[in-house]
């Protein structure tokens, strides 16, 4: 059983709302480079139209941004947990973090650089700028433990998605005011985007130093110097102690399910509405703007939810929501039904990811906090592989996206019964259970 620090232990109001402040400062990456702007700039004017010729081939826009975005996930997926590791030992997770999101911040920000045919530029300004995104939330997640007690916890990451919802919204908003009025500003489109772009980089650079010059270093015990194989030691324990744990075993698992499913809908729904639907641009991106403002109730509303029902409770009814918006989605036929859908998506995604870190917070003792946020972000990097692959094979052998958007049920399923039948384990409260 986790022991519970004092009330002492935690970190302080100030502490706790820069760990708000930089969700804003970061959900601007999510949002307009990961989302939305950057891989339509990148597939529409960045790489030719016949493709680009890279190590001897010639590749789509598309491959190119698969292969990225798979590369920059395995240089995540290969060194998270022991970056959680180091981190925990030096007892420094407030260097880490502006270690990797001001490196990161700055890539972002010179893709104000890359033009038409630019392509090496881009793809290794987005992947590094991609690694060290994800790598700066491993260390963001691992204050979680240290910001309250327990029962506080769910409250405390449900806000903290909401703050990165209204800030990924606010500066999306922006950047299509941008992009849609270009000729008042005296600029060509073009250059409206590669500006967008740039101010995803400057907005998670400038919110994300003032966040952190707002949190202080979670109490723990004193720093150690750690060789890099004393820390895959560390990493290896860990692991042992994750599978140890059956409970927490079986949450790792139904997590995989649940963010293959999440993170498929997320990549997939724009491709899903333009090449299933024929919906156009606005419509495609106005809905992403929704998703982005409904996001923020979602998550406040079910991170009460979870103090009245329990954490996994409230995680399966979402689930269950899930499930209707897949089925939904399999007969969707009209326009105005893609802007509802895209609202029930809101909803649920927030509420969807903001507990099941809370959940996982609850097993994670404050001391290795870090290292083990290091394997939640293999876990999620690792559940993102199959979802994606599933969708496009099924889409190449019927010949329609309908049956692939459908199949994705059965991941937010398997989730939802493994969650059902998860072990007891001492460190949840019977809420939690």
């Amino acid at each position: 059983m986790n022991a519970v620090p004092p009330a002492a232990a935690y970190a302080s109001p100030r502490s706790r709302r820069g760990w708000y402040l930089y969700d804003w400062a970061n959900s601007a990456f999510a949002t307009v480079i990961l989302a939305a702007l950057m891989p339509v700039y990148f597939a529409e004017a960045v790489v030719p139209a016949g493709g680009a010729r890279l190590f001897g081939t010639t590749l789509s826009a598309t491959s190119l941004w698969g292969y990225a975005s798979g590369f920059s996930s395995f240089l995540v997926f290969i060194s998270a947990p022991l970056l959680g590791a180091l981190a925990d030992a030096s007892r420094a997770r407030r260097r880490w973090l502006l270690g990797c999101f001001l490196p990161g911040a700055l890539a972002t920000s010179l893709l104000l650089t890359v033009g038409p045919g630019d392509v090496s530029r881009a793809l290794a300004l987005y992947i590094s700028a991609a690694t060290l995104f994800v790598a700066a939330n491993i260390f963001y997640d691992s204050f979680l433990p240290t910001l309250g007690p327990p029962e506080q916890q769910d409250a405390i990451s449900a806000r903290g998605f909401a703050w990165g919802y209204a800030g990924g919204g606010l500066v999306f908003l922006l950047d299509l005011l941008l992009i849609q009025l270009h000729g008042s500003f005296g600029l060509s489109r073009e250059w409206a985007v590669r500006l967008a772009l740039c101010s995803a980089g400057l907005w998670w650079g400038g919110f994300g130093l003032i966040a952190w010059r707002r949190m202080e270093e979670p109490p723990g015990p004193p720093a150690r110097r750690v060789p890099a194989l004393a820390a895959l030691r560390d990493t290896w324990t860990t692991f042992r102690s994750v599978l140890a744990r059956p409970a927490l075993a079986v949450f790792c698992l139904a997590f995989l399910f649940i963010n293959d499913g999440v993170q498929t809908v997320v990549k997939m729904a724009s491709i899903y509405g333009k090449d299933e639907l024929h919906l156009g641009t606005g419509t495609l991106l106005g809905t992403l703007l929704l998703v982005q403002i409904v996001g923020v109730p979602g998550a406040l509303l079910f991170g009460k939810l979870a103090g009245r029902i329990g954490t996994r409770g409230a995680l399966m009814l979402s689930l269950v929501i899930w499930i209707g918006v897949v089925l939904w989605a399999w007969r969707l036929a009209a326009a105005w039904e893609f802007w509802m859908l895209g609202a029930a998506v809101g909803f649920c995604l927030g509420a969807t990811q903001s507990l099941s870190r809370s959940l996982y917070a609850h097993f994670v003792p404050p001391a290795r906090s870090a290292q083990y946020f290091g394997f939640y972000s293999v876990f999620a990097k690792f559940s993102a592989i199959g979802g994606p692959l599933l969708f496009g094979l099924i889409r190449q052998l019927s010949g329609t996206a309908r049956l692939s958007i459908l199949a994705l049920g059965a991941f937010f399923l398997a989730g939802l019964l493994l969650l059902a039948f998860m072990p007891r384990d001492p460190a949840l409260t019977t809420g939690d259970e």
